[in-house]
């Protein structure tokens, strides 16, 4: 399985991006994690097949994670940011409990 993300960059703050991750098959729960400096990585947001989504209460009302399930793609759009939502984004899939793949890193960085 390979995860495909893109979508990063530099943006002001209050500015908006939205991310992009295509996987190789269809994962029943697809969603994003980030780490920044010095930190753990957090999951930002989760989605499933189905379209049950979970999110990290700091993005909540922000950000929104959607999937097109005929292409096998994530999505989140990040609105509001803020520079603590700088970060390396990851895309993650999660077929099963006990499979896990990750995408390649984009890095999100948000100016004051």
């Amino acid at each position: 399985v390979q995860l495909q993300a893109s979508g990063g960059g530099l943006v002001q703050a209050g500015g908006s991006l939205r991310l992009s991750c295509v996987s190789s098959t269809n994962i029943n729960v697809m969603g994003w994690y980030r780490q920044a400096p010095g930190k753990q990585r957090e999951l930002v947001a989760t989605i499933t097949s189905g379209g049950l989504t979970n999110y990290l209460d700091s993005v909540k009302g922000r950000f929104t994670i959607s999937r097109d399930n005929a292409k096998n793609t994530v999505y989140l759009q990040m609105g509001s940011l803020k520079p603590e939502d700088t970060a390396v984004y990851y895309c993650n899939g999660r077929p099963s409990a006990i499979l896990n793949y990750w995408g390649q890193g984009t890095l999100v960085t948000v100016s004051s």
